[in-house]
Order: C-alpha cells, then sequence, then structure tokens
C-alpha cells in the first residue's frame, strides 16, 4: 500500500506539472495520461481498504476508467507530440475511444453478462479479487490496449536516434516510463509474476512517474518539442519556389510539391501514382543522378518555359537506392539577363571603341589644339570604361562557366607583365609564389584591376607596387602603393553595396575587385600604407589542385 501511496503522489506532481506546461502539444493528453495512472493505483487503495465485498468489487470496476483512458492517452500524446495533429479531429478522437468506453460499461454492468467475465468476480478474506476466468470481451480490452501501447512508441523509433541530446533524453524516459507497467502487466497476465491476485501494474507506476518527472525536469519535456520538424520539412518541400517531384524505382510519382503542380499543369491527384515519363517531358533525357545537360522546356496550355534540372537519387539506410527526387528551376529570367549581357558586352566591345577611335581620327587632325587634346583624353577615358564593362561581364561569364583552378604565380606574373608594359617608369616588386598554389581563376581581373589602380592614380613619376603572397589553409595576397591612396567615401560606398545618384564610386574597377572576391568565396580589406600609400589586402580559400586535371 505505501508503494502505491507512493505511485499516485509521484503521478500526482507530475500531473500538476504537465498541468502548468498547456498548450504546448502532447501536454493535454500527457494530463490525461498520467490522470489514469492515478485513478488505477487510488482504486486499488480503495479496493483494499473498502469494508465489503461489494465495495471492492465496485472499486475494481472503477478502475477500467484508469486502465483503458491510459493507452488511449498514450497514443494521442505520441501523435500529438511528434507533429502529427492532423490525426487529432474530433471524429478520430470519438473512434479511438469506442472500446475504452464500452469496456468500462461492460465493467460496470458485469452482473448482467458474461463479455468481461465469465465468472463473476469475487474476493477474499484479505480483500484481493479473485478472477477465475476472463470473458472474450477482457482480451479485446488487452489487445486494444496493448496496441495502442506499440500504436504510440512508433513515432517515437526515431528520437532515439536522434541528432539533439535532449529529443533522445526526452524519448528514452518517455519509454521508460511506458514499457514498465506494460512489461509488468504482461508478466501478469502471463502467470509469471506472482501478485495474490492483485495486478501489480500499479505499483509499476510509481516508476514511469519518476520517468516523467525526469523528462520534465531535466529534458524539458513538453519545453522543447520536436513537434515543428515534421511539418517543417513539408512545409519547406511544399512551399519552396523550385519545382520538386519525387519517384520511385519503377519512375512512378509519389509525391509533388505545388510548383511543381503549377510547372507541369497537371492537377496533383493526376500526378500522383501516374509513370513520370507520361507527365515530364523528354523523362529520358533526365540522369539517375547530377544535373540535365543544357535546359528542359516544359510547355503547359498557358505558357513555355525553360528549366534547369537537377536529380538527386534517394537511398535507404543500406545503400540500396529507393527513387529519386527531381527539381525544376525555372531560368527564363536567367536566359532574358544573359542576353542582355551579350547585347551590352557586343556595344561595349565593339560599338564604342568603333565610336572612339572615328573620334581620334579626327582629333589627330589638331594636334596642336590645346581643346582637342582634352577632347582625346576623355575620349581615351570612355575607351576605358567600355573596357572595364566588358572586365565585368566576362567576370559574370566565368561564374556560369564554374570553378577554374589555376596557379597564383601564373596569374600574378602575367598581371604584372601587362602593367609593366602599359607603365615602363613603374617599379613593381613581386613575391612570386609557388606553383602549388592554386586559386580560381575569376581573381585574374580582380588582381590586374589592384595592380593598374595602384599605378594609374599615382601622380609620382616612378610610382612603386610590391605584391606579396601568404599561402596557408587561406591564400593572403597583399597589393602596396605609395600613391595618395583611396578616398574614405569610395570603400564606404563597397561596404554599402549599392549606389544612389548622391552616393556613388567614381568607376567601374573597384567594383570588379570586390565582385571577383565575393565570387571567389574570398574577402578583401583596405588599409594605409606607410608612409603614404594603400595596401588592398585579398583572402581567398585555396583550389583543389585537382580539378585542373
Amino acid at each position: 500500500m505505501l508503494v502505491l501511496s507512493a505511485s499516485v503522489a509521484i503521478g500526482a506532481a507530475a500531473t500538476i506539472l504537465v498541468w502548468r506546461a498547456r498548450p504546448e502539444p502532447g501536454a493535454t493528453p500527457l494530463v490525461g495520461l498520467l490522470v489514469g495512472q492515478c485513478w488505477w493505483s487510488a482504486c486499488i487503495l480503495f479496493q483494499l481498504r473498502a469494508p465489503t465485498q461489494q465495495g471492492i468489487l465496485l472499486w475494481t470496476d472503477l478502475s477500467w476508467i484508469g486502465v483503458m483512458t491510459i493507452p488511449a492517452s498514450w497514443f494521442l500524446f505520441s501523435l500529438d507530440y511528434t507533429g502529427r495533429d492532423q490525426y487529432i479531429r474530433p471524429r478520430y478522437i470519438a473512434l479511438l475511444f469506442v472500446v475504452p468506453v464500452l469496456t468500462v460499461l461492460f465493467a460496470l454492468t458485469s452482473d448482467y453478462h458474461r463479455l468481461l467475465y465469465v465468472v463473476s468476480l469475487s474476493s477474499n478474506e484479505t480483500g484481493v479479487v479473485m478472477v477465475e476466468e476472463a470473458g472474450a470481451w477482457y482480451w479485446v480490452a488487452a489487445g486494444y490496449t496493448y496496441l495502442l501501447g506499440i500504436g504510440g512508441m512508433v513515432p517515437l523509433l526515431g528520437l532515439l536516434t536522434s541528432e539533439s541530446s535532449t529529443f533522445r533524453g526526452q524519448s528514452a524516459t518517455l519509454f521508460v516510463g511506458l514499457l514498465v507497467p506494460w512489461a509488468t502487466n504482461f508478466l501478469y497476465l502471463a502467470g509469471l509474476l506472482p501478485s495474490l491476485g492483485i495486478d501489480p501494474t500499479p505499483v509499476a507506476f510509481s516508476i514511469s512517474g519518476v520517468a516523467y518527472l525526469g523528462a520534465l525536469t531535466h529534458f524539458g519535456l513538453l519545453g522543447t518539442v520536436p513537434t515543428p520538424n515534421g511539418r517543417a520539412r513539408q512545409l519547406l518541400f511544399d512551399r519552396m519556389q523550385e519545382g520538386a517531384i519525387v519517384v520511385d524505382v519503377h519512375d512512378n510519382v509519389v509525391d509533388v510539391n505545388d510548383s511543381c503542380v503549377s510547372i507541369l499543369g497537371i492537377e496533383r491527384r493526376d500526378l500522383l501514382g501516374a509513370c513520370a515519363s507520361t507527365v515530364v517531358p523528354e523523362y529520358e533525357r533526365l540522369p539517375d543522378d547530377g544535373s540535365l545537360s543544357g535546359p528542359l522546356t516544359i510547355t503547359t496550355e498557358n505558357d513555355s518555359r525553360p528549366y534547369d534540372v537537377t536529380v538527386t537519387a534517394i537511398s535507404n539506410g543500406r545503400g540500396t537506392p529507393i527513387g529519386r527526387v527531381i527539381r525544376f528551376h525555372d531560368i527564363r529570367e536567367h536566359l532574358r539577363q544573359q542576353q542582355r549581357l551579350t547585347v551590352l558586352h557586343r556595344i561595349l566591345r565593339h560599338n564604342i571603341r568603333t565610336e572612339t577611335n572615328i573620334i581620334h581620327g579626327y582629333i589627330d587632325q589638331f594636334a596642336d589644339d590645346k581643346n582637342a587634346q582634352i577632347v582625346k583624353k576623355r575620349t581615351l577615358r570612355i575607351d576605358e570604361i567600355g573596357e572595364k564593362g566588358r572586365d565585368a561581364i566576362e567576370l559574370f561569364d566565368e561564374v556560369r562557366g564554374g570553378e577554374s583552378p589555376v596557379p597564383l604565380a601564373t596569374l600574378l606574373e602575367q598581371c604584372v607583365t601587362t602593367a609593366r608594359n602599359t607603365h615602363p617608369a613603374a617599379t613593381i616588386q613581386l613575391d612570386v609564389p609557388d606553383e602549388t598554389v592554386v586559386v580560381d581563376s575569376v581573381l585574374e581581373p580582380v588582381l590586374s584591376n589592384l595592380v593598374e589602380n595602384a599605378l594609374e592614380h599615382n601622380p609620382s613619376e616612378n610610382p612603386h607596387v610590391w605584391v606579396a603572397v601568404d599561402a596557408g589553409d587561406d591564400v593572403c595576397i597583399e597589393v602596396a602603393d605609395d600613391g595618395p591612396g583611396i578616398e574614405e567615401y569610395e570603400l564606404n560606398v563597397l561596404d554599402d553595396g549599392i549606389e544612389t545618384p548622391l552616393k556613388h564610386g567614381s568607376g567601374l574597377g573597384l567594383w570588379i575587385v570586390k565582385w571577383g572576391v565575393d565570387i571567389a568565396d574570398g574577402d578583401i580589406r583596405f588599409a594605409a600604407n606607410d608612409p603614404t600609400g594603400l595596401v588592398a589586402t585579398v583572402v581567398v580559400p585555396r583550389c583543389d589542385d585537382a580539378k585542373r586535371l
């Protein structure tokens, strides 16, 4: 009786803690489970203290309320706690409680039928209830109880292997709280546990109560819950901008998101279960895994658009293929932008240069005219801006082509050679790195612009530039000069990342430097040189030399 009293006390304490946690997911069903445990234990206590046989039998019949509430509440808790609350609806709950309600009714009316007990309940002189033979419904109720217990365990199994130690601890203590009384009850029904006629299951509730208290206080049960996990993944899949379709190993569609329904122009109900080759154009072109070579054009009743298609193979835990995810990325705007850049590139490369050459031809006829020389100088500046524009477009073309690793020494030597040819009076000191130092070729315009800017904006007749390299896990490239430095507002514009009519830089060179470093996944810093000048420091990751093979 002392153990039963402790079971009621521990269960009541856990119930109060869980009650305060409402409306957290799983709190209300867990209250029902704990109340059921306390009710069952209390009924056993009152049964042992009842002065008459009639009272003993009454408390035994009333204990069925707790017996049948526990498994139903456990099942509802498991669904709610793991984010499967779409199944917790009034009609489903009503169906779930059909067997428990009938069992309680059969227990309270057991004097009029033999569904629950073939032989009526009796008690001995010690007050212990004796059951000589159980009826058919008794085994239905027992089977239903174990079915709900196992059903409630299934959603929680995944938490035992969760990366979160909190969820692992929560699920482990929940399993202890369930399995100890369930195992005790099974051993009792199998006749393997001596009990003197008393179902020892309520005694085991003292252990489960401690487990639930531990889950609440130590592992944050109901404070940190996995409820959003499944819903969040499904929400990401359904609402992602890319279309996605999931097929099994037989190429049948098993899932599809909202975007893909719109892309294919086919109702979801018609897609699910259909053969993918009948709903996805040119399905035979798709690879088993990886990206499709070239765009895939999908035509619907209202539209026709090109898509980049990526296929990701799905395997089970044993590495056996079980399906694929096919993603469709709309590239219509990308192709339009590419077309615009191509036209712009042609204008910058040919049209501007042609017009400036014509101007040069006319200006040369007035070589001694001071104003003509000013016009010529400005014309050269226009040509230079056009060249920078072409560099910027080529920079973005390289991005579309993917990473292209090259030795840093090669890039630097090319940049320095070009700078020496255009500025023969300049002194350029280069610290040539080892050939094993490999970086992305996108740094070529970055380094060229840094060296060129250091020379162009230096008013000295003999400008100096120093290029040094420090190669470790990352590659650090310093370009230093003895010029006038750089205006603060130019750096502020780069930091902000945008230009406005009132706040803008003076050219494209620094933007090309910033864009190239960003594309190379690096960083650039500017600092004053001592005693004068600027130090530009570029830090980029090293590339895998094997990619050049």
